[in-house]
């Protein structure tokens, strides 16, 4: 008689090629491209569970992720077997059996997002789907200084896209980091959560803040209007870096 299993995967993709992380009927998602292979290797229907939706075009380092299976292979092997099957732009990194009330999203903790950009005045050819091109002027120091207003529990409402469900727009960010090493520009984000788009308008209104203003940064936080912030950026730059769970 085979026991169920809940097995947690670690999973990198590299999302230039995905419709999204969410299953969408009739385009290739990374949920979906799981779910079909794991059923190729099992012969079960199971759900593949992931810690949050990453959009169409955005990457993740350590996307995490559950799925239900009867099938008795033994875990070395499932990772193996699920790897040979699965297309080049995603990879399982880990797997191991966790507690049937263990879940991605809802016992996540922390979130950290990076995004990725290139200073260059011209245009790469290769890997411009991994890194946003920006060949304009930044302020480094006042970018740094101005993400310090966002460090802490707010109403991120006004950082959010209005294509959202959510009601409840309070999240608390930790930590943001900014790194320049020669024309490159890292934005680094720990959080409790993030909403729809939201790491890439606190990183579109960072590079714009000679012109938004870091008053306009307070005014949105207390009054939710989108519109005294940046733009939102593409999503070509911005990676799941990371999810921690309570040991």
């Amino acid at each position: 008689m085979t026991m169920k299993r809940k097995i947690l995967m670690v999973i990198e993709y590299n999302g230039a090629h995905f419709y999204g992380w969410q299953k969408q009927s009739g385009k290739r998602t990374v949920q979906g491209e799981l779910e079909d292979k794991i059923f190729m290797l099992t012969k079960e229907k199971a759900i593949v569970e992931g810690s949050g939706r990453t959009d169409k075009g955005v990457h993740a380092l350590n996307q995490v992720a559950t799925v239900e299976i009867e099938n008795s292979i033994p875990l070395a092997n499932f990772k193996i077997a699920l790897n040979k099957l699965l297309s080049d732009d995603v990879v399982v990194k880990k797997v191991i059996v966790v507690d049937f009330n263990f879940h991605p999203r809802f016992s996540a903790k922390r979130k950290t997002y990076e995004y990725r950009i290139d200073l260059s005045k011209t245009r790469k050819a290769i890997n411009f789907e991994q890194v946003t091109h920006y060949p304009y002027k930044i302020n480094l120091e006042r970018m740094k200084e101005a993400s310090k207003l966002l460090i802490g529990k707010h109403n991120f409402k006004a950082f959010c896209s209005a294509h959202t469900n959510v009601t409840n727009f309070e999240r608390e960010i930790y930590d943001i980091k900014i790194k320049k090493v020669g024309n490159s520009l890292t934005f680094t984000l720990t959080g409790n959560g993030f909403l729809y788009n939201m790491v890439r308008i606190i990183v579109g209104t960072l590079l714009e803040i000679d012109k938004v203003g870091e008053e306009n940064i307070v005014k949105a936080l207390e009054s939710g209007k989108r519109n005294l912030l940046g733009k939102t950026m593409p999503p070509n730059g911005l990676y799941l870096k990371n999810v921690e769970y309570n040991s």
